[in-house]
């Protein structure tokens, strides 16, 4: 599986420890959107080599649910790494070959990569772009959609930026912040200043899928 880029060249949450009922029937025309760092794997701020890459322990188990319910497992990550010339394209795949060869090894599949590598200050004119990929704008999401041919009113995006939230909202899909990588402190210093709130606020990845997949309709 290729990754695509789209670049040219406190007040507590309520408790999500519901039992969860069978997983639904499948529906190929939904999607799980997942973050990369702070949700499927440690935040390390830029990570410029496989070696660096560390997924979290429960990520694996996550993405195998989404895998046996039927949904896509997609990620969506703004990788202004390239723009800013820490590390290539070419390191950036490297990287995801890594995380994917750790989930499958552990049983579990992702369907598709879609990175942003622009910036709009940043980087030579190739990567130097206010484009419309990058969170929390909704290029990536839309790409998706047209490539999967998903249902956004039934698709989820999980993440631990709001900038994450903000791109599925606009895109018209719904939104679970996770408190791993750097959501628990954007959600206890920011969130009153946010125009919409998530969705749902899940401890972590595998909380999140458990509870998409729960009050899936």
């Amino acid at each position: 599986m290729k990754a695509i880029s789209l670049s040219p060249f406190p007040i507590p949450h309520p408790p999500l420890t519901i039992p969860c009922p069978p997983l639904p029937v499948p529906m190929t025309n939904r999607a799980i959107f997942l973050d990369r760092d702070g949700t499927l794997n440690e935040e390390d701020g830029y990570i410029s080599s496989p070696a660096r890459f560390r997924l979290y322990s429960f990520a694996a188990e996550a993405v195998r649910l989404i895998n046996q319910s039927g949904w896509k497992a997609i990620v969506l990550t703004n990788q202004s790494g390239v723009a800013r010339g820490y590390f290539t394209e070419a390191t950036l795949a490297e990287i995801h070959e890594r995380m994917e060869e750790s989930l499958r090894l552990q049983g579990a599949r992702i369907d598709a990569i879609y990175y942003c590598a622009h910036h709009p200050d940043y980087g030579s004119p190739l990567y130097r772009l206010d484009c419309d990929c990058r969170k929390p704008k909704p290029g990536l999401v839309e790409r998706a959609v047209r490539d999967f041919n998903l249902d956004l009113n039934r698709c989820y995006a999980i993440g631990d930026r709001y900038r994450d939230i903000e791109a599925c909202h606009a895109a018209g899909a719904r939104g679970v912040l996770v408190m791993t990588g750097y959501g628990r402190e954007e959600y206890e210093t920011q969130r009153r200043d946010w125009p919409r709130q998530p969705d749902y606020v899940a401890e972590d990845l595998l909380d999140a899928v458990k509870c998409v997949l729960r009050n899936a309709e």
